[in-house]
């Protein structure tokens, strides 16, 4: 039983949500929040959008496949330890990176973010995962 409500909500809250979770995945680098909350998100706007037009029309809307993002973010996630271990720290270790310096643009990042990227496409692929693969039963 399809719901036009349910479909101009999901249409509009789609763009609206994935935005929101990179805000949160940014903002979780220094604050709570971080890539675990930012993919859930992410994920529960692709399950809004299913509930609304159907898997099929969802998956076919997605640039990528939910089990290649799931193994994408386990191997960037992976690699953000490596750069501690190239400094000759332990495997994990936090490494921050300042660039443009001395401007009124200076940014500092550090291997924490690649870390929380890695965790929000892992938990984002494998929600959509799990939830397409209910929805589809």
């Amino acid at each position: 039983m399809e719901s036009i409500i349910l479909q101009i909500a999901a249409r509009h809250m789609r763009p609206l949500l994935v935005v929101l979770s990179l805000i949160v995945l940014y903002r979780g680098h220094n604050e709570p929040g971080g890539g675990f909350i930012g993919g859930l998100m992410f994920g529960a706007a692709y399950i809004l959008y299913a509930m609304a037009f159907g898997v099929g029309k969802t998956q076919k809307s997605l640039f990528f496949n939910p089990i290649n993002l799931t193994a994408l973010g386990l191997f960037v996630a992976l690699l953000s330890g490596i750069p501690a271990l190239l400094l000759g720290d332990s495997f994990m270790t936090g490494e921050w990176y300042t660039f443009f310096a001395q401007t009124a643009f200076e940014l500092k990042l550090g291997t924490p973010l690649i870390f929380d990227v890695g965790v929000y496409f892992a938990v984002a692929g494998m929600l959509m995962l799990v939830m397409f693969s209910i929805m589809e039963e």
